[in-house]
């Protein structure tokens, strides 16, 4: 329904001769090019943190962190210059921006696009142009299969962390760090399913696609294990090494693959890759791995077994914080003192001086920069150089110096050469404790609102946000799930997840869910018994009307009065519910018998909604009554029906006639009083004097059928009052 009135608007805008304060400017753009990302950031879908938006409805105002968009998809800057930076844009065929003027309108998880008839330079020139209307939506993840796991197993997760308010201390700790756990075991596992499809795809463009998106969840599992770190398990000084040790080890895997390639050759130390696995194996702090490497050179070499040995030696003397271990900072500072000073007599010494790469081992485990460096191939990106310069130069580095070490890090192994990256400046906001930063950065670079939505509401349980409140109605945490769960509910069948979202947010909450649960599709009844299930538990009585109120149209379009008039009744719509009881009663005089008459028998207390649907279910009654043969009763509730007014007047011949039999029956049913009333409502039927806006009695008195029957029923309320008379007279007497 909202595409129609959609259509309605983008008619008026070319109709109307001022377009300007409807239409997009593309004057200056390269191509006729626009991406959804870019769209929404001109048109102030999001805005960033210093915007806000109109008030809405319901007095909320709303702001968005960031423009949403992936680093490999089109958008188009604030002053609509294309940004070449962003990769190609999404393209529009047939539009001419230098030309024409764009306008939009929008839909509840979608916006319209398309070109108006308006030529920019000479605006009386009426020239056709696109006929096309084009839809961009807001979420295109939702309709990812693979992603649509990511959520589903994602959604049970969230739902647990919000019930465990009643945990403190350490368990609390431990449970939060647990599902922190859970939910990067759910990405990795996307990871890897979207992996092997983009190994099996047989499609170029369909394979880059999915191993872009590999590519941004490994980063998001990057992102996320790293904020576990700083900011869920808070590791001190020490322990602190020892988790980004276990991060990169994660994070940058090409060693295992690189060292099953190694050691599956025939002679492992002459492998051309050799050194450069066992640089790698040090880089990484894994230290016994090297040292098996190296006996192998050494079995292999003799000449140099003994500097291999020495080297090795070190290697097993590293001193390292052992989880678990007794031993206080201070003296893992003073034995790793005593054991670099001795890596750094050997150096000296010229141990190693006969073979390069044993002396470039030592030089790394001694932390020198320019050694390090020299491995940047091998390192392959700066925050593998950070933790392993930490390793080798500062292992009880604290938490509040990270961010130095971080920056310095970052700029020496640019060195100038290229700016820093979209995951370079949202891993140095974390090492720098910038949350709210880290949040902003992966609103920009991410494509939904996933993964900022779940890692904000776990910090916030973690009590790290009490700070970054809004100022535009509602916390970072709650307004970060309200804009998921709204994308949620554009999919057909994720809607239902994203009620539990709006569930718990408190303050806006409700409203976003009365608001977007109006605009889902009723395609089936199955669906629609779900979403009234859910506005019943909610007490969200309005919006349950608005549903039965929809079935019960839909099922008298599709002539299945029974079930319409169950919803309209479930609905409490006294107007609707009568228009069904006319369709009832309707087709009984054509069909001579009732549809669904156990629903009709079993109205019970509903039956008082409307006095059109009282009349159906007494009128069912006096059949029941007549069918069972308590004559005395039927005549009685009949006579009522007439008499009350209750009946429509326009069903009164048909009540008349249904009286025939009890009038000629040889018991008299109908008092001389009663006879006089049902021959009133005869007169009044067929005197001309109808109720305004009814003209079934003039049809009456043109009708020879009609006549006969009117002749009929008087014949017979007469030989009723004449025996009805006598047997009165007759009881008087005696």
């Amino acid at each position: 329904m909202w595409i129609i009135s959609a259509l309605f608007k983008l008619l008026f805008v070319v109709a109307d001769s001022h377009p300007e304060p409807s239409c997009l400017d593309f004057t200056g753009v390269s191509s006729a090019s626009i991406s959804s990302a870019c769209l929404l950031s001109v048109l102030g879908w999001w805005r960033p943190p210093s915007y806000t938006s109109p008030t809405d409805r319901h007095g909320s105002r709303k702001a968005s962190l960031a423009l949403r968009t992936s680093q490999r998809s089109g958008c188009l800057d604030a002053n609509l210059q294309t940004n070449k930076r962003r990769g190609k844009p999404e393209l529009i065929p047939g539009v001419n921006s230098k030309k024409k003027q764009m306008c939009f309108d929008w839909g509840p998880g979608e916006m319209l696009v398309c070109e108006t008839s308006f030529n920019k330079k000479e605006k009386s020139e009426m020239v056709p142009g696109c006929p096309f209307i084009y839809i961009i939506r807001k979420d295109v993840d939702v309709y990812s299969q693979i992603l649509r796991k990511l959520f589903n197993e994602s959604h049970g997760i969230f739902v647990g962390l919000q019930r465990i308010e009643e945990l403190i201390g350490k368990s609390r700790k431990a449970q939060l760090v647990r599902v922190s756990k859970n939910y990067r075991s759910v990405i990795r596992a996307c990871m890897e399913e979207m992996h092997q499809v983009a190994i099996a795809a047989k499609d170029p463009a369909s394979s880059h696609q999915f191993s872009s998106q590999v590519s941004i969840l490994s980063a998001m599992e990057l992102i996320w294990n790293l904020c576990e770190i700083l900011f869920i398990e808070v590791a001190p000084a020490g322990p602190l090494l020892l988790h980004l040790l276990d991060w990169v080890r994660l994070h940058v895997c090409e060693v295992d693959s690189l060292s099953a390639d190694v050691l599956g050759s025939e002679n492992p130390s002459r492998h051309e890759s050799f050194w450069n696995l066992v640089t790698i194996l040090v880089l990484q702090g894994r230290l016994d791995e090297a040292r098996q490497m190296l006996s192998k050179e050494a079995d292999a070499s003799p000449t140099s077994a003994g500097m291999c040995r020495v080297l090795g030696d070190l290697m097993r003397t590293m001193p390292v914080l052992s989880p678990g271990s007794t031993q206080t900072l201070t003296e893992l500072e003073l034995k790793w003192q005593h054991w670099h000073e001795e890596c750094e007599r050997h150096l000296q010494d010229g141990t190693f001086a006969s073979s390069p790469h044993l002396e470039s081992l030592c030089k790394i485990m001694l932390g020198d920069k320019a050694a390090l460096l020299q491995q940047k191939d091998l390192l392959s990106n700066w925050y593998h150089f950070l933790v392993t310069r930490l390793l080798y130069s500062h292992p009880t580095v604290k938490p509040i110096d990270l961010h130095f070490y971080a920056q310095s890090s970052l700029d020496l192994f640019l060195g100038g050469e290229s700016s820093p990256e979209p995951l370079d400046n949202i891993l140095m906001a974390a090492f720098e404790f910038d949350i709210h930063q880290v949040i902003k950065e992966c609103s920009i670079a991410l494509s939904n609102w996933w993964f900022v939505a779940h890692l904000t509401d776990l910090l916030d349980h973690c009590q790290l946000l009490q700070s970054h409140n809004l100022y535009f109605g509602s916390n970072m945490r709650e307004f970060l799930l309200l804009e998921y769960a709204s994308g949620l509910f554009a999919h057909h069948s994720l809607w239902q997840l994203g009620v539990d979202y709006f569930d718990y947010c408190p303050e806006l909450g409700r409203v976003y869910l009365e608001l977007h649960i109006e605009r889902i599709p009723l395609s089936t009844e199955r669906k629609a018994l779900k979403v009234l299930r859910i506005c019943e538990q909610r007490q969200m009585t309005e919006q349950v009307r608005s549903i039965c109120k929809i079935l019960a149209m839909k099922a008298v379009r599709n002539n299945r009065l029974g079930s319409a008039l169950s919803w309209s009744i479930r609905a409490k719509d006294a107007a609707f519910a009568t228009l069904v009881s006319d369709r009832f009663l309707r087709d009984y005089c054509e069909r001579g018998c009732f549809s669904d008459l156990d629903l009709i028998d079993n109205l019970g207390p509903a039956m008082m909604l409307s006095d059109r649907l009282t009349f159906l279910g007494k009128y069912r009654e006096f059949h029941r009554l007549y069918g069972e043969k308590r004559f005395g009763d039927a005549a009685s509730l009949l006579l009522l029906l007439m008499t009350s007014k209750i009946a429509p007047q326009s069903f009164w011949m048909t009540l008349l006639t249904d009286a025939l039999p009890l009038l000629e029956q040889k018991q008299v049913f109908f008092s001389a009083e009663q006879t006089y009333e049902l021959m009133k409502c005869l007169e009044d039927l067929t005197s001309g004097r109808p109720v305004c806006g009814e003209p079934d009695a003039q049809r009456l008195q043109d009708d020879d059928i009609e006549t006969t029957r009117v002749d009929m029923l008087r014949l017979a309320l007469a030989r009723n009052l004449a025996r009805a008379i006598i047997k009165e007279g007759s009881l008087k007497g005696s």
